[in-house]
């Protein structure tokens, strides 16, 4: 896995690198320039965004278990900062969002569990905004074969995401540590396998509780909607303005793009030429599309890297500390 993120990361940066040179800089410079320092809002009206999906998680919680709202944003922020920037495949900053909480006190199996199904949250909130993005395409009439080739993929991610979810109620974390076990000489193994049981069981009761998961979905696709305040009011601070419907289509179907080409480090390119193809359908040129989408990632430096910063604080003081108990 880390390979194909490297390779990916690798890959996207040249479509990346193309995608601008295709453009040309100065163009784009240019309709950045005449927008001037307002763009820096853009992360402003995102944030509520993810404060929806801190709601969303703290509901996959068992009983009194669930982290309070301020420490489980902070995790969610820079877990979110870790899938961003680094080549995790989207996977290591929900490792390091399960860890965070155990250090803040929450238990480790209720964190791993609940980590295990906000991912699929997340997935299937990833499917009902891609559905809502196809139904605003239809609405729009701006392509009708795209639009049957994106509700197809719909399916696709559907069947996907069941699969995913049959697998973590056959007990996904018991096996894999139970075959891991056989490779693996350590006394301690053993409670590392029980431990896994009782995810797998906690995991198995929160999706039993079909009304807390459907309230989950619920707020993650909310928070996937106010995303679209970004775009709607990037093209308005870059001098063209676009409706809220095709503000809708456009945030939608890129970022579902996007979180499909998870194997690609923050989307490079992909989120690039998403928007160029999807713009066009909106009268939107290349050079502007893709200044929008350029817009969007400012998000990345004022919000996600502090993120990254912050775990890596974290995680020096936590080393410091463990090698100056060891010393003494």
């Amino acid at each position: 896995m880390r390979y194909l993120s490297y390779a990916g990361l690798i890959l996207g940066l040249i479509l990346f690198t193309i995608l601008i040179a295709w453009q040309g800089v100065s163009e784009i410079i240019h309709l950045f320039y005449d927008s001037g320092l307002s763009l820096l809002l853009l992360p402003i009206v995102w944030l509520p965004s993810l404060l929806v999906a801190v709601i969303s998680w703290r509901l996959l919680f068992l009983n009194s278990q669930a982290p309070s709202f301020p420490l489980a944003l902070k995790a969610l922020w820079i877990g979110r900062a870790i899938n961003t920037l680094l080549p995790v495949a989207t996977i290591g900053g929900e490792i390091i969002k399960a860890r965070l909480l155990t250090l803040w006190g929450t238990g480790g199996i209720a964190a791993t569990a609940s980590v295990l199904v906000d991912k699929t949250v997340q997935a299937l909130a990833v499917a009902v905004w891609a559905f809502i993005g196809t139904l605003l395409l239809i609405y729009l009439a701006v392509d009708d074969e795209l639009a049957i080739a994106a509700m197809s993929g719909v399916f696709v991610l559907l069947a996907g995401i069941v699969g995913f979810i049959l697998v973590q109620k056959a007990g996904m974390a018991g096996f894999m540590t139970r075959m891991m076990g056989k490779f693996v000489a350590s006394d301690g193994w053993a409670d590392i396998t029980n431990n896994a049981e009782e995810v797998d069981q906690i995991v198995a009761e929160l999706y039993r509780r079909g009304v807390l998961l459907i309230k989950s979905i619920f707020w993650r696709t909310l928070g996937l909607a106010l995303q679209t305040t970004e775009v709607w009011f990037a093209c308005y601070l870059l001098g063209q303005p676009i409706t809220v419907v095709e503000a809708l289509m456009l945030k939608s179907l890129t970022s579902t793009l996007s979180d499909i080409a998870f194997f690609i480090p923050n989307a490079y390119g992909v989120q690039e030429g998403s928007y160029i193809v999807l713009g066009a359908l909106l009268g939107l040129t290349p050079d502007f599309s893709l200044a929008v989408s350029l817009a969007t990632r400012i998000r990345e430096l004022l919000v996600d890297l502090p993120g990254l910063l912050v775990w890596q604080h974290i995680e020096a003081r936590l080393l410091l500390g463990n090698g100056y108990k060891k010393a003494s």
